[in-house]
């Protein structure tokens, strides 16, 4: 029960955001409208991703450092969730990009950028699927997990803020973010515990994975 907290949390913090997301007042803004609400899905899940392939790059680090099986269990599974939740938030921001740029895709470097990243980690997966021999597959898998780490950064964090980019997504390209202009306290009340919920399922998610993953490797090695 006590180490179950965390679960408990996220439960409610999800099911407060969902409910909440949709019943509390937003601004009222030109374009947006009420699609500003999927600020509380597409956004924290692109918090959610990055947390959770930090957690992976920091496996692989210690991997490389100390070879153990379970860092590379741990490395392995949390990259896959990260990259679902890649997969979730361009699937959340391509509609709101229909509902407020008037197409589902557009050449924006953020969405470029984050297509990019997510087919290197996609990359991950089959290169890892290539290779039977669990030691090589583990050593090669974390120096590529901290490319597709580096690639993933540029492209989504760094390249789309240059100003001289041409971007529409707001904190990028010289335009303004979102707590710059119009997140208001009725929005931070939801936004704030979303980030947190959507981490925690990363988590609660990944650590599923891991364990099955070392039931499978223990009873494959019998």
């Amino acid at each position: 029960m006590k180490s179950s907290w965390w679960k408990y949390l996220c439960v409610f913090v999800l099911t407060y955001t969902v409910i909440a997301g949709f019943l509390m007042p937003v601004p009222m803004l030109e374009i947006l409208h009420e699609t500003i609400r999927n600020l509380y899905f597409h956004v924290c899940m692109w918090f959610a991703m990055m947390f959770i392939l930090s957690v992976s790059l920091f496996y692989s680090l210690k991997y490389l450092n100390k070879p153990n099986e379970d860092y590379d269990i741990i490395a392995s599974q949390t990259s896959y969730v990260g990259l679902v939740f890649g997969i979730l938030g361009l699937i959340t921001g391509s509609l709101w990009a229909k509902y407020t740029w008037g197409a589902w895709w557009t050449n924006d470097p953020k969405l470029n950028g984050a297509a990019i990243a997510l087919l290197s980690y996609f990359a991950y997966v089959v290169l890892r699927n290539a290779m039977d021999d669990e030691q090589k597959r583990a050593r090669i898998s974390a120096v590529y997990n901290i490319f597709a780490y580096v690639m993933m950064i540029t492209f989504i964090m760094i390249y789309p803020r240059l100003k001289e980019v041409d971007s529409l997504h707001p904190g990028n390209g010289g335009n303004p973010g979102f707590s710059k202009y119009d997140l208001d306290s009725h929005m931070r009340l939801v936004f704030y515990p979303a980030i947190i919920g959507w981490i925690l399922l990363s988590w609660w998610i990944s650590s599923i994975n891991i364990r099955t993953e070392r039931i499978k490797r223990y009873l494959h090695n019998q």
